[in-house]
């Protein structure tokens, strides 16, 4: 009898622990879309060219990159409740010093906000993802990819939200307000996650050395590189390209922008929460080779409808939200498969290893997204975008062909 008793302690703490991480998890992610939508229109709004735009984010994603490799290693040593809470309070931060007057919104300032926002990003996904690995029992790889699955199903949803509340927030509230009400949620959430969280949440028993930040394993660095390309595919096109080419070339308003661009997050996030389901116990390497090729067929015959003038807009919505349902399968097997292949103990460091590469990969998405849509406009994007997943699908090819998930 004590010793059902104690697993059921054991099981609800584990749920406790997952919901609390989710939750801190959620928030964060709302405010970051919200961020990001407020400073591509806003800055937009001021008269800045799409290249301008996208130096605005050159620091949060360089800083990610920075982040996600050193992060693994902090959270391995100090344990990712500390990492988890750090990403909270740069967040707060980072919103708090865009509160200023208009007048000193500099490039430097903005770019040294976004620097900060995209440290506590990092910091925040890393610990997210990396303490469920913590919270499932070993072999249990089904109950494993089911709580990724929704852990990076939901934040991408409600992500979208985030797009959606920035763009309403610019037009309630205005720039400035916007970033009080969103510092004031994160502050509060921070506060119930300092009295909450677990201390020992992924803490290594062997402190890791510096030396060891990158990854010693041949899946990881394969699914790693795949990963840096299929996130560089989506943010050529969909970070300063679309928003921009929406509301200049359509004629959408802000709130129309945001309100498509949350549709298609939340859209993607909710395919992303159920593709256990859609790729049943095929997990491996081979599916997500098979995954990624499929998503580039789809983008490059985007790419040539929007080219040929054939029914653009049509094509620009309709084939977007397929390549958004085709996307968030593959996000999702890539963030099942690293915390699948990372060690147990230390597995912060794995996996921000991986999310450096992400990272990597929204950084160069980024970067071209404002300067390929200055020089040729969001044909040159999509084709650019279809290249890179093709990348991925080849590279995917060296990656172990089965993982079978257990049921």
């Amino acid at each position: 009898m004590k010793v059902l008793q104690s697993k059921l302690s054991s099981i609800d703490r584990s749920i406790k622990q997952y919901l609390l991480i989710t939750f801190n998890y959620w928030n964060f992610t709302i405010t970051d879309g919200a961020l990001r939508m407020l400073v591509v229109l806003y800055f937009h709004q001021l008269g800045y060219t799409p290249l301008e735009v996208a130096a605005l984010f050159l620091f949060y994603e360089f800083f990610g990159v920075v982040t996600n490799l050193t992060g693994g290693w902090l959270g391995a040593r100090l344990g990712l409740n500390r990492t988890m809470n750090i990403g909270l309070a740069m967040q707060v931060i980072a919103l708090g010093m865009l509160t200023v007057p208009a007048t000193m919104l500099s490039v430097p300032w903005v770019m040294a906000a976004q620097a900060l926002s995209g440290i506590a990003k990092d910091l925040n996904k890393m610990s997210a993802k990396s303490s469920i690995k913590m919270l499932v029992k070993d072999g249990a790889q089904g109950k494993l990819y089911k709580w990724i699955a929704i852990l990076t199903g939901s934040k991408n949803a409600l992500k979208g939200l985030g797009f959606f509340i920035g763009g309403l927030l610019l037009a309630l509230v205005g720039f400035k307000y916007a970033m009080v009400i969103m510092a004031a949620v994160l502050t509060a959430v921070l506060l119930l996650s300092l009295k909450m969280l677990d201390s020992n949440i992924g803490k290594a028993k062997a402190k890791p050395k510096f030396t060891e930040l990158f990854s010693k394993s041949g899946p990881i660095n394969i699914l790693s590189a795949a990963r840096m390309f299929l996130f560089g595919a989506r943010d050529v096109w969909f970070v300063i390209a679309l928003p921009i080419y929406l509301g200049s070339t359509f004629g959408w308003n802000s709130e129309e922008v945001g309100g498509f661009l949350a549709l298609w997050v939340i859209g993607y996030g909710f395919v992303q929460g159920i593709a256990p389901r859609i790729t049943g116990q095929n997990s491996g390497g081979r599916a997500a080779m098979l995954w990624a090729a499929g998503l580039a067929i789809v983008t490059t015959f985007v790419a040539y409808g929007v080219q040929t003038g054939w029914h653009p807009q049509p094509v620009i919505i309709i084939g977007l939200l397929i390549f958004g349902g085709l996307f968030a399968v593959n996000s999702s097997l890539h963030s099942y498969l690293i915390v699948a292949y990372a060690r147990e103990d230390g597995v912060s460091m794995d996996v921000g290893f991986y999310y450096m590469a992400n990272a990597m990969g929204r950084l160069i998405g980024t970067i071209l997204s404002g300067w390929l849509f200055e020089m040729s406009g969001l044909v040159l994007c999509l084709w650019v975008s279809a290249g890179f997943i093709a990348a991925a699908s080849v590279i995917s090819l060296w990656l172990p062909k089965e993982h079978h998930a257990p049921k």
